[in-house]
């Protein structure tokens, strides 16, 4: 037994490192946190504006898109010179400019910048690991919620097993802990394989339900 529960310890760190070292290699329009005034995104344009050059920011659009982006650059480079007033505003409108046609570079929305902070934790802890230039704190991390995901519906699969050809009720209520429990597990395998998500198909993901069956 305790064999069968190293193994499964060892599988799910091997796992977590494969997605998080996708995750960090992948290109940076995967972030999902574009949107926030302490973003990614943001963070290139405010750089761009300080030192008066463009590159920093056209990492974060298509090559299309690039005229478009460098007008509204020098749009705002001779507004923000008028006023501290008149800075913030020029900024803002550039912020709006960059996040909006990435995003739509994308297929996806854009409904405003969000302030700073709006971040989650865990996409924090990653943009952290890339600072640091190290990912064992964000492994680890990773690998405990996966470990412990993919314990909980196991042992409620197995669980309703036992009764699964009692009755009727008793059958489907193994069929829901089955099926969350193969596709808990779909999902790391695919993470785990590269499988790139971009941000009008991780905003779809979210509105489908839990158990939709494809």
């Amino acid at each position: 037994m305790e064999a069968k529960v190293n193994y499964v310890k060892v599988a799910a760190i091997c796992l977590s490192a494969a997605i998080i070292v996708w995750a960090l290699i992948s290109p940076p329009i995967s972030f999902a946190h574009c949107d926030t005034l302490d973003g990614p995104v943001v963070t290139a344009a405010r750089i761009s504006l300080e030192k008066g050059d463009i590159t920093p920011a056209l990492k974060w659009v298509q090559k299309q898109d690039e005229d478009e982006i460098k007008k509204a650059f020098q749009k705002t480079l001779g507004v923000r010179k008028l006023s501290p007033q008149a800075k913030d505003l020029a900024d803002m409108y550039f912020f709006e400019t960059l996040v909006r046609i990435h995003r739509a570079a994308e297929g996806a929305g854009y409904t405003g910048l969000k302030p700073a902070g709006a971040v989650e934790p865990i996409i924090a802890a990653a943009d952290k690991a890339i600072e640091t230039g190290s990912v064992d704190d964000l492994a680890k991390e990773i690998s405990t919620l996966i470990i412990s995901g993919m314990r909980q519906r196991f042992e409620r699969v197995m669980k309703t097993k036992k009764d699964m050809d009692k009755s009727v009720q008793a059958g489907r209520e193994y069929v829901e802990t089955y099926v969350e429990f193969v596709h808990y597990v779909e999902r790391l395998h695919n993470d785990a394989l590269g499988t790139a998500v971009t941000h009008a198909e991780a905003e779809e993901k979210k509105a489908q339900p839990e158990h939709e069956h494809k």
